[in-house]
């Protein structure tokens, strides 16, 4: 099995190509190759099937993405813990930029399609890549203990960017937060669990953040959680559209608000491509489906 490793701003990703949906991924496997002593190590695994391979067709509309034609690859996106994601931000940039390098997919923009829906990528002058990310919604406030016993609760607002966040507005230095342990969420408003970011605005458009992400716990950066920070901090500015830079510590990401959409720029890098070992693969894939 062939393999590849990438990163956008920190947030690492073992990349995986799948066109006919041959080798499937179970969700041990996903975390094998992510164990960062026992396997390559990652935040995530993302597998490319062509979408004309899988037994149900994506449905972009679905997700609030335009109806039309079917992307030709789908992103299978798998946290750490190997558990599914419905979008990666960090990782669909990476995703785009492995395809477009193997001559998978054409430069300057394409589509993929993702469990939320469809999501344009567009490859700008200066090597980063910019993806649609959907629409945003504000959900409302919550709240959240960060760190162990007794912690510090934090408040901010629940905010889907089709996939679950908490992003909560601070003023104290961000180093000083303890998300080592994974933040305790409202079960009743987080059923599925979700990704917690503590953000500092650090002068008009431009903000600060840590995140904790559901399924692979504190990483350097995250796309989504980005575009949440963004989100909150522009809602509690009273804005609605805008442009933020947001630092991480990986790097620094670029969210574009509109009403009823938003764009993440940032860079995604190719590390290196390898084989795995057949005898690690062998021993890794347990309940993994072989091709028939």
């Amino acid at each position: 099995m062939r393999f590849a490793k990438g990163h956008g701003t920190g947030n690492d990703f073992v990349i995986l190509v799948d066109p006919g949906d041959d080798q499937g991924l179970s969700a041990d496997l996903a975390a094998r190759l992510c164990d960062r002593r026992a396997g390559i190590g990652a935040d995530g695994v993302l597998r490319a099937v062509r979408t004309d391979a899988l037994a149900a067709a994506p449905n972009g509309s679905a997700a609030g993405s335009p109806a039309g034609p079917v992307p030709e690859w789908y992103m299978d996106y798998r946290n750490s813990d190997g558990s599914p994601a419905e979008m990666c931000g960090n990782g669909i940039r990476v995703f785009a930029r492995y395809l477009a390098d193997q001559g998978l997919a054409t430069r300057p923009a394409f589509t993929v399609a993702t469990r939320s829906g469809f999501r344009r990528v567009r490859f700008e002058d200066d090597g980063n890549i910019t993806a649609e990310m959907g629409a945003v919604t504000v959900l409302g406030p919550g709240r959240v203990v960060v760190g162990g016993p007794g912690g510090v609760t934090c408040e901010g607002l629940r905010i889907s960017v089709g996939n679950p966040h908490l992003a909560c507005l601070v003023d104290a230095a961000l180093a000083g937060f303890d998300l080592t342990r994974p933040p305790r969420l409202d079960p009743a408003q987080f059923p599925h669990g979700g990704n917690v970011e503590l953000v500092r605005v650090t002068r008009p458009g431009a903000a600060e953040m840590r995140v904790h992400e559901r399924g692979s716990g504190e990483t350097r950066s995250c796309g989504t959680g980005a575009v949440a920070a963004a989100a909150a901090a522009a809602t509690a500015a009273g804005q609605d559209r805008g442009s933020w830079q947001v630092s991480v510590p990986g790097g620094q990401l670029t969210v574009t608000l509109e009403p009823g959409a938003a764009w993440l720029g940032g860079p995604a890098v190719i590390v290196a491509e390898g084989e795995l070992d057949d005898t690690w693969l062998a021993a890794a894939t347990v309940g993994i489906r072989r091709p028939a």
